[in-house]
């Protein structure tokens, strides 16, 4: 009898405390400009349930580059999330086949804000390059993030 193997699933989550109220982050997460600034520059981006997006990183083999997106869920000052598929079938190590989602969640604490990212669906081994980048990346991600509310967020912003 031979054994079927489900294929292993990771998933990245960070847990960061913002000084700021919801809506200054939810601002820097949904606005196309602000996310060009902590992530990459979007293309096609609107926060509207269903719309499709793009962000263009390094090309390698038979990938693009190009990783293409869908909004999944928008709910105001609570939960950003959005398909995040890029790579090739074809491609070994980086820019192999990726399927994957991305979700902001934030609530309140007792500092501020809590912003919680969970990048799921990666599977293991095919992704495991895109896993350990990822999971090094997003953490350099939400610092630059964090760098962004903050000037938002300072008086001399002009909104």
């Amino acid at each position: 009898m031979n054994e079927i193997v489900s294929p292993q699933t990771e998933t990245i989550v960070l847990d960061e405390v913002f000084p700021h109220a919801p809506h200054v982050i939810w601002k820097a997460l949904t606005s196309g400009d602000l996310m060009g600034r902590w992530l990459m520059p979007p293309k096609g981006f609107e926060p509207v349930v269903g719309n499709h997006f793009t962000f263009q990183t390094t090309p390698s083999g038979e990938w693009d580059g190009v990783i293409r997106c869908e909004i999944l869920e928008v709910l105001p000052d609570e939960r950003f999330s959005y398909l995040w598929h890029g790579g090739h079938e074809s491609n070994d190590g980086y820019g192999s086949k990726l399927e994957t989602v991305v979700t902001f969640s934030l609530s309140k604490a007792e500092q501020g804000t809590r912003l919680r990212l969970v990048h799921s669906g990666f599977v293991l081994p095919k992704n495991d390059t895109a896993y350990r980048n990822m999971s090094e990346g997003w953490k350099k991600v939400v610092k630059s993030l964090k760098t962004v509310v903050a000037d938002e967020a300072s008086p001399q912003t002009l909104h």
